[in-house]
């Protein structure tokens, strides 16, 4: 069973671009989220904090521009 979901032109394209020849728009979509959901998004953030947290000294903060 299919069911259709409205997306502005660009999300369309911007979709296209994530596509290889020859795939659907739901083999696109499913292979995004699987991808998605393979990712420990928290362990990236988590990173990510830690780097920023090391890197604050480095900073200049605006209110001393």
């Amino acid at each position: 069973m299919s069911t259709a979901i409205h997306v502005d032109e660009g999300v369309k394209n911007r979709l296209q671009l994530f596509g290889r020849e020859g795939e659907s728009y739901d083999e696109i979509l499913n292979r995004l989220m699987d991808s998605l959901e393979d990712m420990d998004v928290e362990e990236i953030i988590e990173a990510r904090w830690l780097k920023l947290q090391k890197e604050k000294k480095d900073y200049i903060p605006l209110e001393d521009i």
